[in-house]
């Protein structure tokens, strides 16, 4: 501070004072202005820290002097303290920081949620009724104040039914510990305080339109309704909370594709898909269509040609890889490697599992015509193997190099078209999996299944924002200390501090004897 001179120092001073009116005045006024609040506070502080830097030894030497010590200057120099320490603890009040110290990062939110919450469109109204002294109040508390550190347009309320039933009434609130969100005209609940909820809640609320998924029947295909181990009921569900119309869709009867449909799902034919219908498919993918076609080894469904138009093969093999679930079968490839692609670029380390898949293909002739964008591979130490390949230990299992494909070997692919689609049209797209038993009812809890899948279909119907967040793993681990550690921890913790709190305070005591 030497540098600066006294008349620099002392208008830094005024302008800090000028500041720090100005900011509280606009934060009356406009306090959605948070960004030129927190300038000007920001600045009003450091300007008053400056000046108070270097005057210090006056206010010191002013107010050593007994006639001053009980009047203006000492009080003068308690007010400037005071609104030094008031900007910043206002300051960090409306811009706080959090870390997260926890080993499972169980109080950091997922990437997409953050990106949610940067861009949430519109104003939110959170309402929950949890019991005053509840868990899930607290749980539902925890997990709200984070999203609203990261966003201003979100409001939250707290209301006990029964202390208010008057209120749970109006709400029409049936079951407990349920949050209410509304914005606009819509509304929509949830029942459990998990982040994949609450985010998918706020996308689903502040949307006017829903999606249409439609799902084609005729060929034995997973059907939406069947709740049995091969059903798709539980994606259904899954589906449905992500906010989509998902509906069964038998061309043979229609004979037409709804023009509401964002995305067509062939999913796990079996039986023959006749040429009428593969035209219609045809027509909807140029259209500027979605389709997502999951397709077993050994379908019978005939689409190789249909297939082969989008730059696609559906290679007969099996895919038989090491990398397997603890006492899984060869068959049912564990898959932690992804291709680089806005469907996959949230997925990180988690592991998808295709029980049993054929190896995915793209032909190089059409590269003029379609892009292709592989999505997921088996491991380097997967092969494929042609003809039939049973669970019971034949025909034999080594791979062979004389008959079978080395891995890694892509399970599910991307092709987009390369024309140029009309204005505000979406180009023409087909995502092809080798394999449909991954979504169903039996595997889609495994790990990261369901996670794939719904990053898929938000791709395709253009819902990117809807996403599937892992749960956190909310257990508390055992904290083991040797010998030594547990004595330095006893040093520090129970002899350390206080003793040198201890010898800090003799120290001053003493110091003001002398005085």
């Amino acid at each position: 501070m030497a540098m600066m001179s006294e008349r620099t120092t002392f208008l830094l001073g005024t302008l800090g004072g000028v500041l720090a009116g100005a900011g509280a005045v606009v934060y009356l006024v406009a306090p959605e202005r948070t960004g030129i609040i927190a300038g000007v506070e920001g600045l009003a502080a450091v300007c008053l820290t400056v000046f108070l830097v270097a005057h210090y030894e006056m206010f010191r030497e002013i107010s050593a002097r007994r006639s001053t010590r009980l009047g203006l200057n000492s009080l003068l120099l308690v007010v400037l303290f005071a609104t030094i320490l008031g900007i910043i603890n206002f300051l960090a009040a409306r811009h706080n920081v959090r870390w997260d110290f926890s080993e499972t990062k169980r109080f950091t939110l997922a990437p997409q949620t953050a990106r949610l919450l940067r861009e949430l469109p519109r104003e939110v109204k959170v309402t929950v009724f949890a019991g005053d002294q509840g868990p899930a109040r607290a749980a539902y508390r925890d997990l709200l104040d984070n999203y609203q550190a990261r966003t201003a347009r979100l409001t939250v309320d707290y209301v006990d039914p029964e202390k208010k039933p008057g209120v749970a009434r109006q709400f029409g609130i049936t079951r407990p510990d349920t949050a209410v969100l509304a914005s606009g005209k819509q509304e929509t609940r949830i029942t459990s305080a998990t982040e994949q909820e609450l985010t998918n809640a706020l996308i689903r609320v502040t949307k006017d339109d829903k999606k249409a998924l439609y799902f084609l029947t005729g060929h034995a295909e997973h059907l939406l309704e069947e709740t049995d181990k091969g059903g798709y009921s539980f994606l259904k569900e899954a589906l449905e909370r992500q906010g989509y119309v998902t509906r069964s869709l038998s061309l043979y009867a229609s004979k037409t594709i709804p023009p509401s449909a964002s995305v067509l799902v062939l999913g796990g034919p079996q039986k023959a898909v006749s040429p009428e219908e593969q035209a219609l498919l045809a027509d909807y993918v140029r259209k500027g269509g979605r389709l997502l076609v999951l397709l077993d080894p050994g379908s019978r469904a005939g689409l190789e040609s249909a297939l082969a138009n989008w730059g696609l093969q559906a290679d007969n093999r099996t895919v038989l890889d090491t990398q397997t679930i603890m006492g899984g079968d060869l068959t049912m490839p564990v898959v932690n490697s992804y291709g680089t692609h806005e469907i996959t670029q949230d997925l990180g380390q988690v592991f998808t599992m295709f029980p049993h898949a054929r190896p995915v293909v793209f032909l190089d002739s059409k590269a003029k015509e379609w892009a292709f964008h592989p999505l997921a591979k088996s491991s380097a130490r997967s092969w494929g193997r042609s003809g039939e390949v049973t669970t019971d230990g034949s025909p034999p299992r080594d791979f062979d190099p004389k008959s079978d494909q080395s891995g890694p070997l892509t399970l599910a692919g991307l092709v987009v078209s390369r024309t140029n689609p009309a204005e505000n049209a979406r180009p023409p797209a087909v995502l092809f999996i080798g394999d449909s038993d991954f979504a169903s009812n039996t595997y889609l809890d495994f790990s990261g299944n369901a996670d794939f899948i719904l990053h898929v279909v938000a791709w395709l119907a253009e819902e990117k924002d809807l996403v599937s967040i892992a749960p956190k793993d909310g257990s508390s681990g055992t904290f083991l200390l040797t010998v030594a550690q547990s004595n330095a921890l006893f040093a520090i913790q129970v002899l350390g501090l206080p003793s040198s709190f201890l010898a800090a305070g003799l120290a001053v005591w003493r110091r003001r004897r002398r005085l």
